[in-house]
């Protein structure tokens, strides 16, 4: 049977009444639909060259991915832990991360699941995968190398019986050892398929090992630091003949990384704790077994900075030079390396070589700036085929979720100009949603489907064709990994759900939020063609949207009230401008697309709340001031501006449109008394204020009929809901078995699902008694502040009475409510977002406690002040924004849930 979307049943009875009990609460079994932008934490990064995706792993347990044409998706790890090598087994939908627990995981990208965990007995401080391949190589602290395969058919980790202690690899070496040190580098030789391997220990032992000869092929570290000189041109004010002295005592330094710098893997470039890069020769053997007479020939020194005191290399990475040029070298990234104190930068030098080591000379530097403090950086070549390895991006990492990239072509074009060194231009990683820059202040989400007149204006618009991210430049942009669903390629689909967000900079953003793959629909420019209006780039406040007539109306900082036609019509039109009693007329010329027509402005206050009339000809506004206004959109008019706070002028947090005459029919005799007398108008506006104060104002002519004090302790009024000809008793107790997935219950899980459905029906008997009326459902009114919720009968409110149906006071703060709807579109439950971060679902009218989650679980996110401002909800599925992180979280299963439409990546 259809059940509710439960992960876990507690122990104990069915829904707990009013503020409930936590430990006793069923926990929802939400998903995260969809998921864009760049994590907080984020800390490492990632790339498949052949399916090109690029994933980001955090500090918290989570890893990121990214493809091409919006597809992101986000894997959470059941424990939140920071990851500190994360690597994709090319070609397969496969990445490997491993954490500083040294929990070494397995996730599969086509099911988006952690499909194998295994936790390591040691500190791993080294990993890599051999490309091409399952297997993978793994340092300890101890010095072992191991080896790993990942078996696909069993899907788990098989620890292979190779493995080499540092002590046997020095003997076989004929390097004596005083100690263990761990391995704190492992790089598998370029054209070996990963049978050779350069192994780098802590203290500066460098060994190129064959695996399958069980053999060094060369040995570098100790005592290898006899050296002629440096290269020249590294620092950043060193003269081109400069060459410093070595220290001869150096004889031990720790490493802190490492990279191949040569194409076919015989130069090692090597970064210390000292600030040192040292350039190791790999090709001959050691000295140590005969077969070596100069030494120095086999090692250079890189030194950024002339500094006493210079910071510790922490990350190198090399980008091979054109392969028809073999004096080009190629281009080392360098992290670290420059005097203590200095600013943050990544440096990238230029290395030419004529003839082996002796001959490497820097041809030029650029220092990169940093946008915050350095977390990883990747290198993205142009294409998987191995002769074909140029860099096509670099990709940067900055805390705190950063993430900014370079165009290869202009990092290789970069030449040192007579009085500076070029500075390459950094980009900003494109945005699906942007939610920084600009700021997004508020947000809704329309669902379009069961209307009498659907978005058939709206499909010309949800583009299907593939279009690449706004980048300067002639750069092709490199992520274009991820298979979308076939449904949501079909250019005839329709629109059945929109995303809106409106920003700082007075403009607003429309999407089509049908599938899991936001697809930009347009923009609404705030600015109006040779139109002057004060107020217009000022932030937006409020949104509202008819589906009837396809009109947007956005509402600002300033007052100001734009409405939208959503009709495409190009060239000359007419802009009106109505402010009071005044009218202005302006003739404007502009181009395709959507335009403003309206603009009204009534007052000065901040536009707090919108709601438009069912036949969306008329709107009405709260302002911050605590008016309320009334504009008539087809007659170019303001109807009416009235003060609904009685001088208090505490905020208007909603406002609600109802018709008395329309709901009367279906309604009990409360409601019918009202229609019929004359005492009461057809059609009211319901205004709410922050004090708890509720107007009933006559929609036509502005004159105030009631206002009411809904709870004299209450100054947290945070919005009011009206539930018109709800659905039947029975059927607004628990949510209906269309919208509950399938989830097999046994046991006592069975016992406890009986157990609500029975509390469920006591309930509805209760509930009877607060409605007297004999036939139908008189219309309800809901109202959510910070600690309760309030119940009402909106025609006893309407003649007067401020006595509530229910009253349920919340245990932690609320700061968002959304009222959930079935398919028939009448309300049958209650979602509450709390400050904790707890997203609770009750159910309605009786405000029972059905099941909640939290942030944290979800997304592993906290909750932040302000963050219910940017929320929205449509038919169980809920938008956030943290940061510049954008989340839908799916809270039901049913025939238009996102679910339905899986975004994944698949082998090649």
């Amino acid at each position: 049977a259809k059940r509710f979307l439960l992960k876990k049943l507690h122990q104990g009875g069915g829904g707990e009444k009013g503020g409930g009990a936590a430990g006793d609460v069923a926990q929802l079994d939400a998903q995260i639909a969809l998921h864009y932008g760049v994590p907080y934490a984020a800390s490492v990064m990632a790339f498949d060259p052949v399916q090109r995706l690029l994933a980001v792993g955090t500090l918290d347990g989570r890893i990121k991915i990214f493809g091409g044409d919006n597809i992101e998706g986000i894997l959470i790890s059941p424990k939140s832990m920071p990851y500190k090598y994360l690597q994709f087994i090319q070609n397969q939908g496969l990445l490997i991360a491993v954490s500083n627990e040294n929990e070494i995981q397995v996730w599969n990208l086509e099911f988006r699941q952690l499909f194998h965990s295994s936790q390591w007995d040691t500190n791993i401080t080294a990993f890599s995968v051999i490309e091409g391949t399952f297997l993978m190589y793994l340092g300890d602290e101890n010095g072992l190398l191991s080896v790993l395969k990942y078996d696909l058919y069993d899907g788990k980790l098989q620890k292979m019986p190779y493995n080499v202690s540092i002590h046997s690899l020095a003997e076989a070496a004929g390097v004596p050892l005083l100690d263990t040190q761990p391995i704190v580098g492992i790089l598998p030789q370029p054209n070996t398929l990963g049978t050779r391997v350069l192994i780098a220990y802590e203290k500066g032992f460098l060994v190129l090992w064959d695996v399958s000869e069980d053999h060094a092929i060369a040995v570098r570290g100790y005592g290898d630091l006899h050296m002629k000189g440096q290269v020249t041109g590294a620092q950043t004010h060193a003269s081109e003949d400069q060459i410093d002295n070595v220290d001869e005592n150096e004889e031990e330094r720790e490493i802190c990384s490492l990279c191949w710098a040569s194409r076919g893997g015989s130069t090692v470039a090597v970064g210390y704790i000292t600030g040192d890069i040292l350039l190791w020769d790999m090709t001959a053997v050691s000295s140590r077994q005969g077969k070596q007479t100069d030494v120095s020939s086999n090692v250079v020194k890189l030194q950024l900075a002339s500094g006493s005191r210079r910071l510790p290399v922490i990350v190198l990475h090399w980008s091979a030079g054109s392969a028809k040029d073999t004096t080009k070298g190629g281009k080392l990234f360098v992290y670290g390396g420059d005097d203590m104190g200095s600013e943050e930068v990544l440096t990238v030098l230029s290395l030419e070589s004529s003839n082996g080591l002796e001959s490497v000379r820097c041809a030029s530097r650029v220092d990169l700036k940093l946008d915050g403090s350095f977390a990883d950086m990747i290198l993205i070549p142009d294409t998987g085929v191995p002769d074909k390895i140029r860099t096509s991006a670099l990709f940067i990492l900055t805390n705190p979720g950063q993430l900014n990239f370079y165009d290869g072509g202009a990092l290789f074009s970069a030449r040192k100009s007579e009085e500076e060194y070029a500075q390459p231009e950094a980009q900003k990683f494109p945005v699906v949603v942007p939610t920084i820059d600009p700021s997004i202040t508020v947000t809704d989400m329309y669902s379009l489907t069961g209307r009498e007149h659907p978005s058939i204006s709206l499909k010309k618009f949800c583009a299907r064709q593939i279009v690449a991210p706004p980048i300067s430049g002639n750069m092709k942009w490199p992520l274009t990994g991820g298979v979308p669903s076939e449904m949501s390629l079909k250019e005839d689909h329709a629109v059945e759900r929109i995303y809106v967000a409106g920003y700082q900079d007075g403009s607003v953003r429309i999407w089509d939020a049908t599938f899991p793959i936001l697809m930009p629909m347009f923009v609404l420019d705030a600015k109006v063609p040779d139109v002057i209006l004060d107020g217009a780039n000022a932030s937006v406040s409020s949104l509202a949207f008819c589906s009837l007539n396809m009109t947007f109306a956005v509402g600002t900082t300033s007052g100001l009230v734009r409405m939208y036609k959503l009709q495409e019509n190009s060239g000359d039109s007419s802009f009106h401008f109505v402010s009071g009693s005044k009218q202005e007329v302006h003739a404007v010329h502009h181009g395709r697309g959507f335009h403003c027509n309206i603009a009204f402005m009534a007052s000065n206050s901040p536009v707090r709340s919108l709601r438009f009339t069912s036949s969306g000809e008329a709107l009405a506004v709260g302002y911050q001031n605590g008016q309320v206004a009334m504009f008539d959109a087809s007659q170019l008019s303001v109807m009416f501006s009235v003060d609904c706070t009685s001088g208090t002028n505490s905020p208007v947090v909603s406002v609600s449109n109802y018709s008395i005459g329309a709901s009367a029919a279906k309604a009990g005799p409360p409601q019918k008394e009202i229609a019929t007398s004359a005492k009461f108008p057809t059609d009211v506006v319901l205004s709410l204020s922050k004090d708890a104060r509720l107007t009933v104002v006559d929609s036509t002519s502005g004159l105030i009929i009631n206002s009411l004090l809904l709870d004299e302790k209450q100054s947290s009024a945070l919005l009011m809901y009206v539930i018109i000809d709800g659905a039947s008793d029975e059927e607004q107790a628990q949510l209906p078995e269309d919208k509950l997935p399938c989830q097999s219950q046994t046991g006592k899980e069975e016992h406890v699902l009986d157990q609500k459905q029975v509390h469920g029906a006591e309930t509805n008997k209760k509930n009877a008694s607060l409605h007297p009326q004999s036939g139908g459902s008189d219309s309800l009114l809901l109202v959510c502040f910070e600690d309760v919720v309030l119940l009402f009968s909106l025609a006893s409110m309407i003649q007067g009475s401020n006595k509530h149906l229910h009253k349920t006071k919340l245990t932690k703060k609320c700061c968002w409510s959304a009222i959930f709807k079935n398919k028939d579109d009448k309300a049958c439950g209650l979602i509450l977002f709390y400050q904790t971060g707890i997203i609770e679902l009750r159910s309605l009218p009786s405000l029972d406690i059905l099941a909640e989650s939290s942030l944290m679980e979800l997304l592993r996110w906290s909750y932040k002040t302000g963050m219910g401002k940017t929320m929205s909800s449509s038919n169980g599925q809920i938008a956030l924004v943290n940061g510049s992180e954008f989340a839908i979280i799916s809270l039901i299963d049913s025939e238009n849930d996102f679910r339905d439409s899986r975004i994944i990546a698949m082998p090649s």
